[in-house]
């Protein structure tokens, strides 16, 4: 078997079953994630603080990356290899795309955060594989450098959801996000549930603290069985998260800042969104019932991973309730 570094996706997913109660052997994390006991051990022993022993994914991150830094005194890289990297470009592949492609082909070791040094290299000496990043201009977070946005005091972070939570093993986890339009405030708020992909839509007119806690308050009093805890990202619009808290008995908890993967079921569904709302499109003109109607669409589509059954069906089964698979007829 091939060995693989560790993610930062399996870091965080290795601090969020270090923290469950009572305490998880490594052997048990390990055969949870897929991963050999050694590898996990080895991880804990090398990135643990020295002074309480506790794993923060963070830091983690952060003493891997410092070490990867120190080791790479030259680039290893030649030109052919760049050559292969900028066509891959060209084809508008994203770093992370180019770098995971090129590994599980065989061709090339390289990270995404290389390809993007030499993006960035590139256009100071007037080049322009820049324009082949889907989002040229967008600012970048690096490990290590000190988060200036999305800054709250008492925030419930990511990591101390319960595991449950992290392995989607029972309904009623959200994940929340507002979806932007062009040349006004006003946006819509999404919220999916990580188990069965359910939707909710709601219109915004525009992306305040209060505008946005009246709308989830109405979705959470609407179907309260529904709801046991919401991850959000760092937006100033969840700032006001203790009125919903208070308001619905609801437990939110925010995503560490710049890593979207902790909230990919909700940047997927964002994706089938702007299907009905393209990004080029103001959200001025967009009604509720709009909304709804996109919402139920989406909550109506059958999907693979349910056998079939809609993301509702999903939400509404219980355990004992799930159907058999139909036999395959035989002669």
């Amino acid at each position: 078997m091939t060995y693989h570094q560790i993610t930062p996706e399996e870091r965080y997913t290795l601090a969020t079953l270090r923290r469950q109660a009572p305490p998880m052997s490594g052997a048990a994390i390990a055969l949870i994630m897929g991963r050999h006991r050694s590898t996990i051990s080895r991880e804990l022993r090398r990135n643990s603080a020295r002074f309480d022993g506790a794993y923060r994914h963070t830091k983690a991150q952060e003493r891997t990356n410092g070490r990867r830094s120190r080791s790479r005194r030259n680039s290893h890289f030649c030109a052919r290899d760049w050559r292969l990297i900028e066509r891959l470009l060209g084809e508008y592949l994203s770093p992370e795309q180019i770098s995971g492609k090129l590994r599980r082909d065989g061709a090339l070791e390289v990270s995404h955060e290389t390809i993007y040094k030499h993006i960035w290299k590139d256009k100071k000496r007037g080049g322009q594989l820049f324009l082949n990043l889907r989002q040229p201009t967008k600012r970048r977070k690096r490990y290590g450098s000190y988060e200036k946005r999305g800054r709250l005091s008492g925030k419930r972070h990511i990591s101390e959801r319960p595991a449950a939570v992290e392995l989607r093993q029972e309904l009623g986890h959200w994940e929340m996000d507002t979806v932007h339009g062009k040349g006004s405030n006003h946006c819509v708020v999404t919220l999916v549930e990580r188990v069965s992909g359910t939707t909710l839509i709601g219109k915004l007119a525009d992306h305040t603290v209060a505008v946005l806690n009246t709308r989830v308050i109405q979705f959470i009093r609407r179907h309260p069985a529904w709801f046991k805890t919401i991850t959000v990202d760092n937006g100033t619009e969840f700032h006001g998260y203790r009125i919903i808290e208070s308001a619905t008995g609801v437990t939110i908890y925010f995503a560490t800042p710049y890593h979207s993967w902790e909230r990919g079921t909700n940047e997927n569904t964002n994706g089938l969104i702007r299907q009905y709302l393209p990004k080029g499109r103001t959200m001025k003109d967009v009604r509720q019932w709009q909304c709804s109607a996109i919402a139920r669409k989406l909550n109506s589509r059958p999907r693979k991973r349910h056998d079939f059954m809609t993301p509702l069906e999903r939400l509404h089964q219980t355990p004992s309730s799930r159907r058999a698979k139909p036999r395959r007829a035989t002669n």
